[in-house]
């Protein structure tokens, strides 16, 4: 057990957030905080950070915290940066100083134990290169420049100050410097806000082979299926442990949640047969025993309570157009957009009823697009033709971020002014806006309030085309499938933005991927594909892609071989030897694969020789004659270093081509 808290409370003022919590972090565990928004899942965050104190208790009951060791806890809100004249390299290297420190004094050590070979420095260089090693520090530059590419960050940026980047690039800064602290519980909240889906896929992989515990707090379904093995829910006030992923989570709700009303309804029938019987043979005098008998097995039972009712309070709406649109519904041909210079160029031919989904990276222009097709920026060339009827309900991140002194009530209102006060009040009430809510000023409400208001006020004028920029970015998982819901059956058609991969795959009927390239003259233009068939389609081609051409091929290739022809014998190289392969004009599949098992096998033969090297090494090291030459020693321990970052890179290239012949 690493930390534990037992019979935890919060409270702030008069209003209990938490109540009665148990939550426990074992190991290595990656763990899921789930539930409805303002449910207290930030606050359990903060009370594992040390940000926020549990609360005294009126009872004798024990309320504690507890951990094993001194465990490091990194939370992200916790980190700024204090100097944003510094360069981005000089504020990320900041983490790295444990390491280096730890370098230092590994070599204090060996001059030390030159001199005076005692066991407890002895003990104490072992204990220390071994805490060097899992921090990284034979490989900490490489997982630097790594985790800058992933986050869409050039290594020309190392240079830039703090001050030159957006708020939104300073968060991911902010991130890579806790991923590169490592600490022993790593606490994210809501980590996939704003990453695009090459980065959120990169995340998962970090995070299932981080060696540490992992605590995360997101409404991302699909992330949380790939990356958590335990999941612990907050409903009404109360936490309960889960063991699985999200999707083994909903299963057992939904099992315990069944097995508890069945065994509730069937011992509420037991009492009442039992009560029966002793109504019907109280006043006999030979049925007196019986009836106490049964009295007695009343009274004795552990009654089961019904289960408490899910949590799944949300907005809803009859939601049918005005209009039916004609057949043919947007047609966009070699629409060019942009601002001061070109971002992307697209072709539409989206018809009544289709839902199209866009994902793409972050500033590639899928928002910009959506902005030019309702008229808010002018296209830089081509067209874009509305068909008959057609009525546009537009959604854009601004909406969340829209602030009024208005009352919720005034400003929904405002609006709509035909309606009598009792249509205004339904429609809010749809959208959770009820009682005293409607009275709360805009400019007092959360994001997903603000969201729901939005999507009031559009769903009011009854739309026959939809066109939302991330509408789910505020909303919590019954929010986010409240909508899925609304749009799969909706009637009319529907164009969005989403880096929720589970709300693409859900809603979207066709795929529209958004990606750069190079034009002509060498400038970035982004680049499209339409997948026809949805998201299980882009999954499926994606997957097959680095095989089906031998440019994609080789372009892996030649990171491969520059790296391994570095530590290869001179005369031929696999460069070299390849070369008439790598000029072919033609594609051969046949001779794609030979070529790959060709590698694959030298890699094989590598492997193996670094491996014999490394295990030869490992032996000269428990060599007794060497106990007290230290300098020996070093060596032996340089060279093993070297030998296993050399292991790890041959490795990668040895997976990177098994990956390259399954595609092939």
């Amino acid at each position: 057990m690493l930390y534990q808290i037992c019979n935890g409370a919060v409270r702030f003022a008069a209003e209990t957030i938490l109540e009665n919590v148990n939550f426990e972090i074992r190991n290595t565990e990656k763990i899921a905080v789930v539930g409805r928004n303002g449910s207290g899942k930030t606050t359990l965050l903060k009370l594992i950070s040390g940000e926020v104190d549990l609360s005294k208790r009126d009872s004798d009951e024990d309320m504690t915290i507890s951990h094993a060791g001194n465990p490091t806890i990194g939370y992200l809100k916790q980190l700024t940066f204090e100097d944003e004249n510094l360069t981005l390299d000089a504020e990320i290297r900041k983490v790295f100083a444990p390491i280096l420190n730890m370098k230092k004094r590994l070599a204090e050590l060996v001059e030390e134990m030159e001199a005076d070979a005692t066991e407890k420095k002895v003990a104490e260089y072992t204990a220390l290169e071994e805490k060097f090693k899992d921090l990284g520090g034979y490989y900490y530059e490489k997982e630097y420049d790594t985790m800058l590419r992933s986050f869409q960050f050039d290594l020309s940026d190392k240079e830039k100050k703090l001050s030159e980047f957006s708020g939104g690039q300073r968060t991911k800064l902010a991130f890579i410097k806790l991923l590169l602290s490592k600490p022993d519980i790593l606490l994210l909240d809501e980590p996939t806000n704003h990453l695009d889906i090459s980065t959120i896929e990169w995340l998962e992989k970090y995070l299932q082979n981080y060696n540490r515990a992992v605590v995360i707090v997101s409404h991302d379904r699909m992330f949380l299926d790939k990356v958590v093995d335990v999941v612990y829910e907050i409903e009404h006030q109360k936490v309960k442990r889960y063991v699985g992923n999200y999707s083994a989570f909903m299963m057992q709700k939904r099992q315990n949640y069944d097995k508890q009303m069945k065994d509730h309804i069937a011992q509420q029938k037991e009492i009442a047969r039992l009560e029966a019987i002793v109504e019907k043979f109280k006043n006999k005098p030979t049925k007196v025993a019986m009836t106490r008998s049964k009295l007695k097995q009343i009274e004795h039972m552990e009654i089961i309570e019904a289960p408490d009712r899910y949590d799944n309070k949300t907005f809803h709406a009859s939601f049918e157009p005005g209009k039916e649109t004609g057949r043919d519904v947007l047609l966009v041909t070699d629409l060019l957009i942009g601002y001061d210079k070109p971002l992307a160029r697209v072709s539409l031919d989206l018809k009544r009823g289709q839902k199209l989904g866009i994902i793409g990276g972050n500033g590639i222009g899928k928002s910009t697009l959506l902005k030019t097709l309702v008229g808010m920026i002018e296209p830089l060339s081509g067209s874009c033709h509305y068909g008959d009827r057609v009525e546009v309900g537009y959604f854009d991140q601004q909406m969340a971020q829209y602030s009024s002194e208005k009352t919720v009530l005034d400003e929904f209102w405002d609006e709509f002014p035909n309606l009598v006060q009792t249509e205004v009040r339904n429609c809010l009430g749809a959208f959770l806006f009820s009682g005293d809510d409607v009275f709360k000023k805009v400019s007092m409400l959360s994001g997903g309030e603000r969201v729901r208001l939005a999507l009031a006020k559009i769903f009011k004028r009854r739309p026959n085309f939809l066109i939302l920029d991330e509408p789910t970015n505020h909303m919590d998982i019954v929010g986010k499938e409240t909508l899925e819901s609304m749009l799969k059956d909706f009637p009319g058609t529907v164009i969005f933005v989403s880096h929720d991969r589970y709300f693409i795959k859900q809603v979207s009927d066709i795929l529209l991927v958004m990606d750069k390239n190079k034009d002509m003259q060498g400038e970035t233009l982004g680049e499209y594909r339409l997948y026809p068939f949805g998201y299980e389609q882009y999954i499926e081609e994606t997957e097959k892609a680095a095989g089906n051409t031998e440019a994609s091929n080789q372009n892996q290739y030649a990171k491969i071989e520059k790296k391994s022809n570095a530590g290869m014998p001179s005369g031929k190289t696999e460069t070299q030897e390849d070369a008439t392969d790598e000029n072919s004009k033609y594609y051969n599949p046949g001779k794609e694969q030979s070529k790959l098992e060709r590698k694959i096998k030298r890699k094989e033969e590598q492997l193996e020789e670094c491996e014999t090297e490394l295990q030869q090494l490992k032996d000269e090291l428990q060599n007794p004659e060497l106990v007290s030459n230290y300098i020996r020693l070093q060596e032996i321990q340089n060279d093993i270093d070297e030998r296993e970052e050399m292991l790890l890179d041959l490795m990668s290239e040895w997976d990177e081509l098994q990956s390259l012949l399954t595609n092939c």
